[in-house]
């Protein structure tokens, strides 16, 4: 081999050797240098163009079309280097410059139920336990703060739970508590201080906090404290803020003016439109003066949003609409702020991933310590037992979230703060639960009224005062009263046998007023009144939110008086009881104006012993069970009811609306009981949140009858009843308007307003 070849072959091998090795090490560094020439093509872009600033305005639901906006700029490849917002603005703003893309918010708002977020607290199946059962005692929605001040309405129309969960979700894993100051995109967002009316800057408080203060729309969702100021909503000072784009370093300004256009003389027709205008024309003339600081070079961008007012979240698909197409109208005056393909795709990885090392760790770690901070009346003791975190149980931090959530149930909670730190590798949890001014004393005001259009008309005027955390075990004090065709005072005091134990003692008293209408064959052939008074103990036990058993015994007495027929000299007949209890219940429904999930199961045992030797003692038994579905537009239930009395009549009397519809209220009765109903309804209107609820039209077939011993229960026997009705939620209950028949009863017409589950 010469000399030449050999210097060759091995200048050859030493070349391969060096390639082998650059190769291997460039193939562990591929990320990295995707991600080099991402920023560098990023920082090139920013260099040579001017800096973009996005302002989206409030507006409420009429704010969805800044979601169309953000679709249409990332078709025409407009990309943004800082977005600033109000209101809704903010909410959309900030959940872009955390990461989301349009068609990512888009999914999540046609997800959320905008009913619940609207509505004046947690889902009812949410609540506490107690919660649910003032539902039943008075179905109304109408409720006042009593303080030593007077009685006045609760700062809000809206609860906060529902809100704060759906603002979560509107944000990327992990992101809600980041600063907004550290995100990869610079957003800000603006409040109005509720007592000096000035305008605040949110430029370093946490992501979701940023948005739910510049959200407090006032009289819908309740004012945020924060840097120690109590703040509303933004748009009552600075609705477009075009300003603090420009005090942020923005070149150019695409603004975005989704406001509510002032009213005509036309519409103003009470005295709620003239305080909407008033509120209107604020908001109207900072919007106008911030329209005219912006520039020749600055685009402004107004949706046609007629007919969608600021609480029609339903049509958020009108709404992002309007965006796209009043974007794409300015496509000519935002190809000057075009880039390409590359730098477009540069700049989105580096808005949606960039802030992926600030996420906070979905890991699940023991836990270490949880503590309650804040509270004046509330004992944390309770709140912890509430939550149901344990130490030394597995959690992420997004279940530390949900659990701190339930506090909301409670009702007397206004804000829950969770602030979460892990140390090695263990995690503490520190809440600041707010206490609410407006619940801890609470005033509910009820109306209920039914009639048949015939001889049965009844109402009553139902108050019910709710006294809470009255010591540290957190008792509270029930007190109920009516007066109509029903009179009743109660008192009833509920206390836990420690802080945040399940088990419970109840001493109640009450007095009772009432007239009866006695049937003889489906025959009305009496009217007597009734009075009683009754001291009742019971001990028991409450089952998570879900439901309660509980036993004790009742002392009472009264009197009964003939009313008619009249006669002459009637003496009252006067009785004493002493009676013995057994109560069970499940209560998971979520709605009881027109219930779509859960369940309703009520079990009830009495016994009256002997009065003397040779009597018998009296015992009696009911159950009925609820259970509700829904499919689409559809909604409604399938209930089954059966009591029984060893001696005397059952304890439910049937006959009435949905109980053997167009048969005479209460008018069947005996030794035992059976009754079912299917109850079919579909919803074909609605009602603003904040007044009411869904408008249904609704059927139902029922079937059930009496027996005693002389005539036994046999299927032969059950009558059969129908009933069509159209159906209201109102704030003081379900609203109905219908018609029943039962077949060989005749037929009624019905007006009902209050429970009838």
């Amino acid at each position: 081999m010469s000399l030449l070849r050999l210097i060759v072959m091995l200048t050859t091998l030493t070349a391969s050797i060096f390639l082998t090795d650059s190769l291997a090490r460039a193939s562990t560094d591929v990320v990295a240098i995707d991600t080099d020439i991402t920023s560098v093509v990023a920082s090139k872009d920013k260099a040579t163009r001017p800096k973009v600033a996005l302002v989206l305005s409030g507006g409420g639901a009429r704010g969805f079309a800044h979601i169309g906006v953000l679709r249409a700029l990332r078709k025409l490849r407009v990309p943004v280097d800082m977005v600033v917002g109000t209101s809704i603005g903010a909410v959309v703003g900030g959940a872009y410059a955390a990461g989301r893309s349009a068609d990512e918010l888009e999914q999540i708002v046609h997800d959320t139920n905008w009913d619940s977020v609207l509505a004046d607290r947690p889902a009812r199946y949410d609540l506490d336990y107690r919660r649910k059962e003032e539902d039943l005692l008075l179905p109304s929605r109408i409720e006042f703060a009593v303080t030593k001040s007077g009685i006045f309405l609760p700062p809000a129309a809206a609860g906060n739970g529902a809100l704060e969960n759906a603002l979560t979700r509107l944000m990327p894993e992990g992101m809600r508590d980041q600063p907004v100051d550290q995100l990869t995109l610079p957003f800000r967002s603006v409040a109005s201080d509720l007592l000096t009316g000035e305008m605040v800057e949110l430029n370093d408080t946490p992501l979701l906090m940023s948005m739910r203060a510049s959200l407090a729309l006032p009289g819908v969702f309740a004012p945020v404290r924060i840097k120690q100021k109590l703040v509303v909503d933004g748009g009552l000072v600075s609705n477009l803020p075009v300003e603090l784009a420009r005090k942020m370093g923005a070149d150019i300004v695409i603004a975005v003016n989704v406001g509510t256009p002032l009213a005509k003389e036309s519409e103003l027709n009470s005295a709620i439109d003239v305080t909407k205008q008033m509120l209107q024309i604020l908001t109207e003339q900072n919007v106008q003066r911030s329209i005219k600081e912006l520039r020749s070079t600055d685009i402004l961008i107004a949706p046609e949003l007629s007919g969608i007012s600021f609480l029609d979240f339903a049509q958020y698909v009108e709404s992002i609409k309007a965006g796209e197409k009043a974007t794409h109208k300015m496509a000519s005056q935002l190809a000057a702020l075009q880039v390409s393909d590359e730098q477009y795709a540069a700049f989105e990885y580096q808005r949606s991933n960039g802030t992926l090392t600030a996420k906070a760790p979905s890991d699940k770690l023991p836990l270490a310590k949880v503590e309650i901070e804040g509270p004046r009346y509330i004992n944390p003791k309770t709140l912890i037992t509430q939550i149901g975190l344990k130490e030394g149980q597995l959690v992420s931090q997004e279940q530390i979230r949900q659990a701190a959530t339930r506090l909301y149930g409670r009702g007397d909670i206004d804000n829950v703060e969770t602030v979460i730190t892990d140390t090695d590798g263990q995690r503490n949890v520190l809440i600041r639960p707010t206490e609410s001014s407006s619940s801890r004393n609470r005033l509910r005001v009820g109306l209920e009224f039914s009639s048949d259009f015939a001889d049965e008309n009844r109402f009553a005027l139902s108050l019910m005062h709710v006294a809470s955390s009255l010591n540290s075990y957190g008792g509270e004090l029930r007190t109920v009263a009516r007066i109509g065709s029903q009179r009743q005072l109660g008192m009833q005091l509920w206390q836990p046998l420690a802080a945040g134990s399940p088990w419970f003692i109840e001493p109640s008293l009450e007095y009772n007023g009432r007239s009866l209408d006695l049937y003889n064959e489906g025959r009305k052939s009496a009217r007597v009144g009734v009075r009683s008074t009754q001291a009742t103990l019971a001990f028991g036990r409450q089952l998570d939110n879900w439901g309660a058993i509980e036993a004790g015994v009742s002392r009472g007495f009264g009197k009964i008086d003939l009313l008619l027929p009249s006669a002459p000299n009637q003496d009252s007949v006067r009785f004493f009881d002493t009676t013995q209890f057994v109560r069970f219940r499940i209560d998971t429904l979520d709605s009881l104006a027109y219930p779509t999930r859960g369940h309703l199961i009520t079990s009830a045992w009495e016994r009256a012993p002997s009065k003397g030797p040779g009597e018998p003692s009296q015992a009696q038994s009911e159950i009925d069970a609820l259970t509700a579905f829904q499919f689409g537009d559809w909604a409604g239930h399938l209930y089954g009811e059966w009591g029984r009395s060893k001696r005397g009549s059952a304890p439910s009397p049937l006959g009435g609306f949905l109980r053997l519809s167009g048969t005479a209220n209460n008018s069947l009765s005996g030794n035992a009981t059976a009754f079912g109903r299917l109850l079919l309804a579909r919803k074909i209107g609605a009602l603003p949140s904040t007044v009411g609820g869904a408008i249904r039209l609704g059927f139902s077939a029922e079937l059930g009858n009496t027996y005693d011993d002389t005539h036994p229960l046999r299927f032969n026997t059950l009558k059969q009843a129908a009933s069509a009705h159209l159906s209201v939620d109102t704030r003081f209950g379900p609203l109905f308007f219908g018609a029943g028949a039962t077949r060989g009863n005749g037929s009624s017409l019905y007006l009902f307003l209050g429970p009838i589950w």
